[in-house]
């Protein structure tokens, strides 16, 4: 399952005209390239890609032979959780309460085929289910509302969440219900699940599982996919 952009983010910090899943990426849109990510491991049965009601876009999409697995839900709401929730509810008419579900951001286009077969292998006996994720390599600084730092935060411990997120049908299904689309402190599907008093699993992905979120964002995730110009002397 995919997750769209919700409509009042589209192009914000881009200044584009179009939704940033839709931005050229070496010849195909963003979204096409993180789709194929995923297709990849023949294990992922279904893309289910969530869209805006009114999305005009998706349907001019070619997939080639990845087209009979792409499903499109035009039923996408105005947050990340309210999207996977309305896709979870979409698609519970296809699927069993114990299938495990895969919910990937579109603006991932270059995760690492190895760290999702690395996720579904880890977490195929999880009681529970987990995430890719990454430590926390920086050093963190809080900073006070006059823009000077407040204090230096211990990273012991501390993960980046990355995606895709993989928990058992049932299970996304009731930690959403639970409040889950509704509460801004709910910024993934690892923290509504958290909710339940569960305790999802980390998985180490990789650095290259890269979120496009600016422009020049682009230019790397091009390079991460190969289709970037070579080093000078190559």
């Amino acid at each position: 399952m995919f997750r769209p952009r919700a409509r009042r983010r589209r192009g914000t910090r881009f200044g584009a005209p179009r939704p940033k899943q839709y931005l050229d990426l070496a010849g195909r849109p963003l979204i096409a390239h993180a789709i194929a990510a995923l297709l990849a491991d023949p294990r992922i049965e279904r893309a289910f890609v969530v869209l805006s009601p009114g999305d005009e876009a998706f349907g001019g999409i070619d997939f080639g032979p990845l087209a009979a697995r792409v499903a499109p839900l035009y039923c996408g709401g105005a947050s990340r959780a309210a999207s996977v929730a309305n896709g979870l509810v979409a698609i519970g008419d296809v699927v069993d309460l114990d299938d495990w579900v895969l919910v990937h951001d579109a603006a991932r286009p270059c995760v690492p085929a190895a760290d999702v077969a690395r996720l579904i292998d880890a977490l195929a006996d999880d009681p529970v289910g987990g995430l890719l994720a990454l430590p926390v390599a920086d050093t963190l600084k809080r900073a006070g509302a006059d823009g000077h730092v407040d204090g230096t935060l211990d990273r012991a411990g501390l993960w980046r969440a990355l995606t895709p997120q993989m928990f058992r049908y049932g299970m996304l299904m009731r930690a959403m219900a639970d409040g889950g689309a509704g509460d801004p402190a709910i910024t993934d599907e690892a923290s509504a699940v958290e909710r339940l008093g569960l305790r999802p699993r980390l998985i180490a992905g990789s650095a290259a599982n890269l979120k496009v979120t600016l422009p020049e964002d682009l230019a790397v995730a091009a390079r991460l996919l190969g289709y970037g110009p070579k080093d000078e002397g190559s």
